[in-house]
Order: structure tokens, then C-alpha cells, then sequence
């Protein structure tokens, strides 16, 4: 089945030139929103990705029209990817059936894969210099509430839920779960679950 996602940003602006260049595809479904692409928490974009099944095609106008961000994209396209099915941009020219459609998917992957690896570089670098001159604190220690012995005892026998403990010790469940680890208490979900 060919299926159209058409997006534009607010409700002044026109999709009649998407709609117009993605009719001589033959589409069968459409999905139209008039919503910024921001992030992939669309209605009509999350409708679509539900609907599409294997063999099915989306077209898109172009690319920045399904995503405004590389990693939005490649999650998109890795989704429709593990479904079969294929996306064609008609401005990019991009057809994910074809090979140079998936090499130039792979491009925009690998450019992505390498700016999330200098970023990690460049975060342990900035962390190794920190640690050499002494300014790198890491994660501050927790800090056990007060009452805590008296708050566990009592969760432990049961008498509170561990939500309840934690609102007593104004503990977040992380943070709860993880003193609880480092004291040696075992809180798994049968031993105390919320």
C-alpha cells in the first residue's frame, strides 16, 4: 500500500504543495498534520507508524518533513525499517528499496553515530582534565534520610508499601531502591514492591 505522511508546522501554512507532489504515487492513505516536527510525538505520525504493515511504501515531500532532527529520523526510519517497509522522499530523491536509497540512510546514520561519538570523546576528555585538577566532584553521595531505620523496619514488616516508605523519607524510587542496595536490603519487586 502507498501511504503519504504530509506535515506542516502550523495551521497558516498550506500542505496542498506536499499534497500535490506525493499524488503521483498512487496514494491509497493519507496522514495529514498540521504540527510542528519539533519531536516524534505526533498523532498522525504515531497513527501512521501503528497502521503501516510489511510490503507498504510511505511517502514523504522531504525528509525534514517527517523529522527536524537526524536522531528523530533514524529512529523513524529504523522503525518503518523492522516493519518491511519502505520510505521514499520525493525531494532527496531517497528510496529506502533501493541501494542507493539505503546507502544514503546509512550516511545520514554513520554522520549521526560519529557526532554522538565525539560528543562522548569530548565529555571524557572534559572529565579526565576536571579529575586532573581536582574540580571533578562526580555524583554527589545520598544522604540517608534521619528515620530511615525506623521507616524500613517498619516497610519491611509490611505494614507500609514501599511507596509510603518513600514518601516518608522523601526518597525517590531510584534513589530509594539504590540506598536500599547499598545498605543490603533486599527490595526486588516481591521483597517490597511499590
Amino acid at each position: 500500500m502507498n501511504i503519504a505522511y504530509v506535515r506542516v508546522s502550523t495551521v497558516d501554512q498550506n500542505e496542498a504543495r506536499q499534497i500535490e507532489a506525493l499524488e503521483k504515487y498512487g496514494i491509497e492513505r493519507w496522514y495529514t498534520e498540521k504540527i510542528s516536527g519539533k519531536d516524534a510525538n505526533r498523532p498522525k505520525l504515531q497513527e501512521m507508524l501503528e497502521y503501516v504493515r510489511e510490503g507498504d511504501t510511505v511517502h514523504i515531500h522531504d525528509l525534514s518533513r517527517l523529522a527536524r532532527s537526524t536522531a528523530d529520523l533514524l529512529v523513524i526510519v529504523e522503525q518503518l525499517t523492522r516493519k518491511g517497509v519502505h520510505l521514499v522522499s520525493n525531494k532527496e530523491n531517497i528510496d529506502s528499496s533501493t541501494p542507493t536509497g539505503k546507502l544514503m540512510l546509512t550516511m545520514i546514520g554513520a554522520i549521526n553515530e560519529f557526532e554522538r561519538t565525539n560528543i562522548l570523546e569530548r565529555t571524557r576528555e572534559g572529565i579526565a582534565i576536571a579529575k586532573r585538577e581536582g574540580v571533578y566532584k562526580g555524583r554527589k553521595p545520598i544522604n540517608v534520610p534521619e528515620n530511615w531505620d525506623e521507616v524500613i523496619k517498619v516497610w519491611r514488616s509490611g505494614k507500609i508499601t514501599a511507596r509510603e516508605a518513600m514518601e516518608q523519607l522523601g526518597l525517590k524510587p531510584n534513589t530509594f531502591y539504590r540506598l536500599c542496595s547499598k545498605n543490603g536490603i533486599r527490595c526486588g519487586k516481591k521483597h517490597g514492591a511499590l
